[in-house]
């Protein structure tokens, strides 16, 4: 079981999961819990650690914000002992969980629950600090936000766990936002890989390296609410859904900005010469698409995170070795995307998402696919619009 910030928001709320935790222990069940720092606590450890100093040791870093989760998992063990129950509190480091050394967004390489599981077995919960491990040289690291969703999964895979519950303030995975599209529904299973795509083009139900990892140990994780006691989203093998539907669900992603570098010369190696020192400099490429003109030149145009737009263009500008005439940037332009398994074998996906954007006279800068997906960009200001119609389109709607 894993509860996130809003999840263990105060005392109150601890007291909560405790009782949530004694109930599975009451159906015979042996439980790991996994748990984030209180909300609000990791963003004030990392606030007091930047006004120390702007540049500072990650490892010493690492070793201010892990407490966050120390101070939330001695806490529940403290409340899960006031029900009755055996319970202790585990630092990632007493398990351990051993990460790589890169220091605030370090990788989990191994667990060694060979303790945990022993205990486990006599009655004791064990509950676990999420976000955190230990690095070669015995310092303490943490995965990056969000870290707590990887620690929960890798533990249910290093303890051959049956299920992975993830607690969170919504009570499943939706088929598009329901704040923006009030037809949405929630939906009783979806893929691994429909997951993965859902996360890493926005939906910030799950973080994707947490899906990445369930999905190398098959690990089925079920997203639940800790604030009622309706049914959640399981995520598991396709092979456990009985019917896929043609499309699962539609994401979206303010986060976009698009460049387009216009009047390149049309020669090979334009693409390494542009996307090379972009490669370099850690900035990510999401979308791609080339138009070769008459004279021998062609535009390209691509998108990259919005916070990372600046940089970018300063890496674009300094080091490109392709010569281009000029250069334009749009910063107010949404990805959305829809995603389904059932893509695999049927055509005309893509046509119906072109037809209902084509029918609100909604223009398309930029479009992506997969075996799985269709990407488009477009104008923020039809990002709504867009989503209900493409969730009409595609027979989502609530019934």
């Amino acid at each position: 079981m894993k509860f996130g910030g809003t999840s263990v928001g105060d005392i109150a709320r601890i007291k909560n999961v405790a009782r949530r935790v004694k109930a599975e222990v009451d159906r015979g069940n042996q439980v790991a819990v996994a748990v984030s720092a209180m909300s609000g606590v990791t963003n004030q450890l990392v606030a007091y650690c930047n006004e120390m100093a702007p540049i500072h040791d990650q490892r010493e870093y690492d070793a201010v914000v892990a407490t966050g989760e120390q101070v939330t998992s001695g806490l529940l063990a403290i409340g899960l002992q006031e029900l009755g129950l055996q319970a202790r509190s585990w630092a990632g480091w007493q398990i351990p969980i051993m990460t790589d050394d890169a220091h605030g967004k370090a990788r989990i390489v191994d667990i060694k629950g060979d303790e945990i599981i022993s205990l486990m077995e006599k009655g004791h919960v064990a509950v676990v600090a999420g976000f955190q491990g230990i690095a070669p040289g015995n310092r303490v690291s943490t995965l990056g936000r969000g870290g707590s969703d990887t620690t929960a999964v890798a533990l249910a895979a290093a303890l051959k766990a049956d299920r992975c519950d993830i607690y969170t303030d919504v009570d499943g995975v939706y088929t598009t936002d329901p704040r923006i599209v009030p037809a949405a529904r929630k939906l009783d299973k979806v893929s691994y890989e429909e997951m993965l795509e859902m996360a890493s083009l926005g939906a910030k139900v799950l973080q994707t390296r947490s899906v990445e990892m369930a999905m190398k140990h098959h690990v089925r994780v079920q997203v639940l609410s800790s604030f009622s006691d309706a049914p959640g989203t399981l995520i598991c093998d396709e092979d456990e859904i009985v019917e896929q539907a043609l499309v699962s669900g539609i994401a979206y992603s303010r986060d976009e900005a698009k460049i387009t570098l216009i009047g390149v010369e049309d020669m090979p190696g334009i693409a390494a010469g542009i996307f090379g020192p972009l490669a370099e400099a850690n900035i990510n490429v999401d979308m791609i698409v080339q138009n070769t003109a008459r004279d021998n030149t062609t535009d390209v145009t691509f998108t990259t995170p919005r916070a990372d737009l600046e940089r970018a263009l300063k890496v674009v500008k300094d080091n490109m070795k392709v010569p281009y005439k000029s250069i334009s940037t749009d910063k107010s332009v949404v990805k959305i995307s829809v995603v389904g398994v059932g893509m695999r074998s049927h055509a005309g996906v893509a046509q119906i998402m072109f037809k209902a954007l084509a029918d609100r006279k909604i223009n398309i800068h930029v479009i992506s696919t997969s075996e799985i997906k269709v990407s488009v960009l477009i104008s923020e200001e039809y990002t709504e619009l867009a989503l209900r119609a493409l969730h009409t389109s595609y027979g989502l709607d609530a019934a």
